[in-house]
């Protein structure tokens, strides 16, 4: 075999060894990327569905409700193509086609839960921060129009405000029914400026009203405890009653 030969084949042989090792880095960068947009699709699901699901009655709408399941439906559907097998997801999305179907007469079922704690607000805002992420990524992937994107997010902010004003009002309200007036001062004092600091105070011109009415009958309250009974003895009186004698002792003796 002449020498030309034996060179042409070990560059073949290298060239196929080159190859294989090209074909074998492209087959595991698309097993990866397959599994990233995996497991994005599948956070992506939890997300919208953890939101529906979750949020309490008196913020979730009709049109909350829908627009949730749209986003549910749409990323079910890409992570079906990349999971056929996968028959629970088969399901869900045969339901979300169904719910999605119906428009402004999706069935909403999430009932309504009085913010009461520090910490069920900060669930609730977790759940809104959550959405506002949702809708974020949805109008920079164009899966929802800019002029709704817009409106969403107004939205989210509306309902930030309901679920502070709510737990500042119910809060109050606990600690009137538990006879300390000045704690139930301090929560409608936080309610009051909350939402004078909203930028659309025409909005909340009635909360706004509502939570200084509130706020001047547990201020009311207070000085009304902190008012000594008639004839419960004060440090007031008593330096009364001392001066008096005083008085009286010194009119006695110069007389």
């Amino acid at each position: 075999m002449s020498p030309l030969v034996i060179t042409a084949l070990i560059i073949s042989g290298i060239v196929v060894l080159f190859a294989i090792g090209y074909i074998n880095h492209l087959v595991e960068n698309s097993k990866l990327e397959k599994a990233r947009l995996k497991a994005d699709l599948n956070d992506r699901v939890r997300r919208s569905r953890d939101v529906s699901e979750n949020m309490p009655g008196q913020l979730m709408t009709p049109a909350l409700k829908l627009l949730l399941s749209r986003f549910e439906l749409q990323h079910g559907e890409r992570l079906l193509s990349l999971d056929k097998q996968n028959a629970n997801l088969r399901n869900r999305i045969a339901e979300l086609r169904e719910w999605v179907a119906k428009g402004d007469d999706i069935p909403v079922r999430n009932p309504p839960q009085q913010i009461t704690t520090e910490a069920m607000a900060k669930d609730i805002r977790y759940l809104l921060e959550n959405f506002h992420g949702q809708i974020t990524r949805a109008a920079q992937e164009h899966l929802l129009p800019a002029n709704d994107a817009k409106r969403w997010l107004g939205e989210i902010r509306h309902m930030l405000v309901q679920v502070h004003t709510e737990f500042f009002s119910n809060l109050g309200q606990q600690f009137m029914q538990q006879n300390q007036p000045g704690q139930a001062r301090l929560a409608y004092e936080r309610g009051v400026q909350y939402l004078r600091k909203q930028p659309d105070t025409e909005r909340y011109k009635a909360q706004l009203q509502k939570f200084e009415q509130l706020l001047a009958r547990a201020n009311a309250v207070v000085l009304e405890k902190a008012k000594p009974a008639d004839d419960e003895p004060s440090e007031l009186t008593e330096g009364l009653k001392s001066l008096e004698e005083n008085e009286w002792k010194k009119k006695n003796i110069y007389d």
